[in-house]
């Protein structure tokens, strides 16, 4: 795969956390961003979606009305790209923080316009707080703002190192596929992101790359372009 102009990458919240699990782990989150910095300097333009997990996960709580679950899951990601941006901004690099609602002065109100001049200016861009609305998750957020963005590809940093035909964890004799359509990931439920946004890649044509964030420079190494995990195809 050629080196992309224009990418979205997804981290996991529960990966900020580290070994603890909960909140962030600040090793964890500066490995990340020395692997970011290297294409960031090379013009590459940036675009960074992290979910909420390290801090809530609203559908295990039926205490709580399922809309107000996912606020809370939207202000857990913007405290995370807050958090995030500032580290990268220790190691060195421009950032700036859109979400889809007004966050005083700590974010700016997204706007495609805002955030094109942000890409080139050469800033590292986060897109906090979902889609603004409950019923999404991040995975249908990353889609969205990668779709209007225009960006080149999605790259999913996850847990596990790829696409599998069925639960690498609990099946030992799970296939991985190196290549995969998203035709074929909606059809066999494969999970790459949920199933709206695999609509919306699908229809949208936007390509996907799932690597694992555990392996060694792996974000530095799927920016340059070079996947040893899947590539999700459209």
């Amino acid at each position: 795969m050629d080196k992309a102009r224009r990418v979205l990458l997804k981290l996991s919240g529960e990966a900020l956390a580290g070994p603890q699990g909960k909140g962030f782990d600040e090793a964890t989150v500066k490995a990340v961003a020395r692997q970011v910095k290297p294409s960031a300097s090379e013009g590459v333009q940036i675009g960074i979606v992290i979910g909420g997990g390290n801090f809530w996960r609203g559908r295990s709580s039926n205490a709580i009305d399922r809309p107000k679950a996912d606020q809370i899951g939207m202000l857990a990601t913007v405290m995370n790209c807050i958090y995030v941006s500032e580290i990268f901004r220790s190691e060195g690099m421009e950032t700036e923080i859109f979400t889809p609602f007004a966050c005083g002065t700590m974010t700016k109100l997204f706007s495609k316009d805002e955030a094109n001049k942000c890409f080139k200016e050469g800033k590292v861009v986060f897109f906090a707080g979902g889609t603004g609305h409950p019923y999404f998750s991040t995975d249908t957020g990353i889609v969205l703002r990668a779709i209007e963005m225009e960006a080149d590809m999605i790259l999913l940093a996850k847990a596990v190192d790829g696409v599998y035909d069925s639960d690498p964890r609990s099946n030992p004799e799970a296939k991985k596929y190196d290549t995969v359509s998203i035709e074929e990931v909606i059809e066999k439920k494969l999970a790459v992101v949920d199933l709206t946004a695999s609509i919306m890649c699908m229809e949208n044509h936007m390509p996907m790359a799932v690597f694992g964030l555990g392996e060694k420079d792996s974000i530095a190494n799927a920016l340059k372009g070079n996947i040893t995990g899947t590539m999700v195809t459209v």
